[in-house]
């Protein structure tokens, strides 16, 4: 069974889009994860139909990350094989990408990545800070060979009903301690598909959200080389903590989720 986990915040005009890209994959069921939305995101959703989506909603929001995790538990109660993760606002042309994702997984990958930055060139000085980052843990954790600066954080993904077994779902949270974990279970890891940045066409915003983003992700990659090394998680680094939206991801809305095992709400 293919399952597709649909990340969403107030993606209105959006989220149609992205859905009708995903369907052409032919997944078993789609799982938008409505995460605090105040705009018509739902309603976009329920248009459609389709007898496949099945629409995992949260009134408040989850934060950041967050709705990977239940994604992946809703995905992985219903028995799915693979999961393919795809955020709501990326309305390029991914079908292509997406099915390597798929097939890799079918060919014994355990996650699946995108590279999303096959050139360095013409990027700026957050983007380069970030890659910094990102290779300095996938280096650190010897990924790097295999995996260059890909992450988690950044581009679909996919992973296997194994993943889904053994690595803890709270760790899609934050996608880079997903990543080692992975790693450190011994699991196949692999980037499977390319998609420049741009081409993900994801929702432009401004300066500040991307300083914010930049900082989360810093912080990620910082906490996820502490478990590495069996280290206390930290998100500091020559002084400064990289918090971003880290303080907004809901923990414990999150551990209800998994531990209680609530269903999800269909409509």
């Amino acid at each position: 069974m293919l399952a597709a986990v649909v990340p969403a915040k107030n993606e209105e005009k959006r989220i149609a889009q992205v859905l009708r890209s995903l369907r052409s994959l032919g997944p078993d069921i789609i799982l938008p994860v409505v995460n605090g939305c105040t705009d018509g995101t739902l309603d976009e959703i329920q248009a459609l139909g389709w007898p496949e989506i099945k629409v995992v909603y949260f009134r408040e929001s989850l934060g950041i990350d967050v709705p990977r995790a239940v994604g992946a538990k809703t995905a992985r109660d219903l028995g799915a094989e693979c999961v393919l993760f795809v955020d709501g606002d990326m309305v390029g042309d991914l079908a292509p990408a997406l099915q390597d994702l798929v097939e890799a997984v079918g060919s014994g990958a355990a996650l699946a990545l995108t590279n999303c930055y096959p050139s360095f060139a013409s990027l700026s000085h957050l983007s380069r800070l970030v890659l910094a980052f990102r290779y300095r843990l996938n280096r650190s954790c010897g990924l790097a060979d295999k995996i260059g600066v890909a992450s988690p954080s950044h581009g679909p993904l996919a992973v296997s009903r194994e993943f889904l077994l053994r690595v803890p779902l709270q760790t899609l949270a934050i996608p880079p301690v997903a990543l080692v974990t992975a790693h450190l279970y011994g699991l196949p890891i692999k980037v499977a598909a390319t998609i420049p940045h741009a081409k993900l066409k994801s929702a432009i915003k401004d300066d500040q959200h991307a300083q914010l983003v930049a900082d989360t992700i810093i912080g990620d990659c910082l906490e996820a080389l502490c478990i590495y090394q069996g280290k206390p998680p930290s998100r500091s680094y020559c002084g400064r903590e990289f918090l971003g939206y880290h303080p907004q991801r809901r923990w414990d809305l999150l551990a209800d989720y998994l531990e209680e095992g609530k269903d999800w709400r269909s409509f």
